[in-house]
């Protein structure tokens, strides 16, 4: 007894390839392509005339098939490295990348059945809760913000910044270099000494303004 199967029984060709794997139990990462393809194109042949054009993908398997079953019964090719190419290899991965699909989706769907026989009670607040409101209506109280005060504003806290006075070094006021004559110290060091016979070097300091370059000098 024939089987027919109705091109909207599968999904794509890839999905045709699993069922004929499945049903000859065969292994997927050992297809095979002789058996698979007969089955393939008998499918393929029975398939009404008009109806081929809405069936270009599987048409195009068809030919992938006919031309991996042809380079089986060819002298293996074989890569730079010298190992054996098998002709085979896309067309399998491309199988197990759509079988992990197509079980995930199994798996979403009874998830979503699941889903349909859960049952949610309706919210249920207590009275304190539902007659909170915040204390601060956060649209009112940015309805007067526009980008222009915004600028103003930004414009401001810089002028704020720039204009900022620091308490510490503002303080320290400046240094200024003072020309000293090194001879002119010494004769007035030398004349102080003799007038009070005995001074103490702090003395001698504050007697300049500009103590610190006074005693770099001297």
């Amino acid at each position: 007894m024939k089987v027919s199967f109705k091109i909207n029984d599968f999904e794509g060709p890839l999905d045709l390839l699993l069922h004929l794997i499945e049903k000859n139990k065969a292994d997927i990462l050992d297809l095979p392509i002789a058996v698979i393809t007969d089955q393939y194109m008998e499918y393929i042949s029975g398939v009404e005339e008009d109806r081929l054009e809405n069936m270009s993908e599987f048409l195009v398997m068809a030919s992938t098939l006919l031309e991996i079953k042809a380079k089986m019964l060819l002298p293996p090719e074989v890569d730079e490295e010298g190992e054996e190419i098998d002709p085979r290899e896309e067309l399998i991965a491309s199988l197990l990348e759509y079988k992990m699909y197509k079980y995930m989706s199994y798996d979403l769907r009874e998830l979503e059945e699941d889903a349909k026989k859960t049952l949610f009670g309706t919210q249920q607040f207590p009275a304190e809760v539902k007659s909170y409101k915040p204390p601060v209506n956060v649209d009112e109280l940015l309805s007067p913000v526009t980008l222009k005060r915004l600028g103003e504003i930004f414009r401001d806290v810089m002028k704020r910044q720039e204009d900022r006075v620091d308490p510490v070094h503002s303080s320290f006021g400046q240094i200024r270099k003072e020309p000293v004559d090194t001879k002119e110290v010494m004769t007035s060091v030398a004349n102080r000494i003799r007038r009070k016979r005995r001074c103490t070097f702090r003395s001698l300091l504050s007697e300049k303004k500009g103590k610190c370059m006074w005693l770099s000098r001297f």
